[in-house]
């Protein structure tokens, strides 16, 4: 059974783990350069693989995968998988930065916090996951952005990727919001399952979530006011990638390979087979959180979501700005944030075409 963690970092200890994360990485011409070889440590001797996800439906290859043994076969005997479930990708990424994950299913805005915060050495984007799947959802009262002004709105955790874009596309309408709370829209960052407590209760006037959490609001009777894919060129924004450490990316290129491999597969699964792949998320979500999440609410979600391999990368490009002007992060400098060869090895293999970032 995957457990669900909560971690509190002490400052040290991730100053302590940038430095080191810092000293050990290289640039990710370097991780790509070792990316066709084998690192005799690597396949040859037992590796052990921390691996991160959130147990929504936004990280469905990731619980697909682990779900019906994809990843365990593709990895192979030598390597000991450890899973650890977490609220937001704020939470994932400060595991990664101090040194207790090697590779993450995560959001934009938290792998372009570790990226940025790390000088640019301690992460790397190695595949993308999915595109969509998040909403603003109200009550039924509020019909547009100017009922707003002075209600409360929830978001996953500060800073991660449904907060950035509440908190811009309140901008965009004149609002102010401050990170401390308060403004003219109170944002509340708290987890998920929390928010569809304080939803039922009136504790908040709505909330900017990821799937199933807003098919979960719509049933406690909220209403769509923003469908985040109207926003973007196509409707297509990155919602999940997958993130490695270039430490662990570096030392065990051919683990990294395989772990794609399995995603690959997963992914392919969710497009071939939607049904099975919904009862394998339904079965995941509810080992991982301890809550059940009914099959139909996994179908419902699955229409908003495109799981893609295409990180989507001009995209994160549009978030990193957006994280700036809120002021969450100082440089929108994303040049060395992608490692995709490995990815495209596999690709090319198989006979499709490769990705560029």
């Amino acid at each position: 059974m995957h457990t669900f963690r909560h971690r509190v970092v002490p400052v040290a200890l991730l100053v302590a783990a940038l430095a080191a994360g810092t000293a050990c990485s290289s640039s990710s011409k370097g991780s790509s350069a070792g990316a066709g070889t084998t690192n005799p440590g690597s396949s040859g001797d037992k590796v052990t693989l921390r691996l991160g996800y959130l147990p929504n439906v936004t990280h469905a290859p990731a619980i697909v995968g682990l779900q019906n043994g994809t990843y365990k076969k593709d990895l192979g005997p030598n390597v000991k998988l450890e899973t650890s479930t977490y609220n937001s990708g704020t939470e994932e990424t400060t595991a990664i930065l101090a040194g207790s994950l090697d590779v993450a299913f995560v959001g934009p805005n938290p792998a372009i916090n570790a990226y940025q915060k790390s000088g640019g050495s301690a992460i790397r984007i190695v595949s993308g996951v999915a595109s969509g799947g998040a909403f603003l959802v109200v009550k039924p009262d509020i019909t547009s952005a100017a009922d707003l002004k002075g209600k409360k709105l929830a978001t996953p955790s500060l800073g991660n990727t449904q907060d950035v874009a509440l908190r811009n596309w309140l901008a965009s309408k004149g609002y102010q919001t401050s990170t401390e709370g308060g403004g003219d829209v109170d944002i509340v960052p708290q987890e998920n399952s929390t928010t569809v407590t304080a939803f039922q209760t009136g504790a908040i006037d709505g909330a900017w979530v990821p799937e199933p959490y807003a098919s979960k609001l719509e049933d406690e009777g909220g209403k769509i006011l923003v469908d985040e894919a109207t926003l973007w060129p196509q409707g297509k924004f990155v919602t999940t990638n997958l993130l490695v450490t270039t430490k662990f990316l570096d030392a065990h290129p051919d683990v990294v390979k395989n772990l794609l491999q399995g995603l690959i597969s997963s992914i392919d699964l969710i497009k071939t087979d939607p049904s099975q792949a919904e009862q394998l998320v339904s079965q995941g979500v509810e080992q991982a959180s301890g809550k059940a999440l009914p099959v139909d609410l996994v179908k419902r979600s699955f229409k908003s979501i495109e799981f893609t391999l295409d990180p989507l990368a001009s995209t994160l490009q549009k978030d990193a700005a957006a994280a700036q002007k809120l002021g969450f992060i100082d440089s929108t400098d994303l040049s060395d944030i992608y490692s995709l060869d490995l990815l495209n090895q596999l690709l090319r293999a198989d006979g499709r075409p490769a990705i560029k970032a």
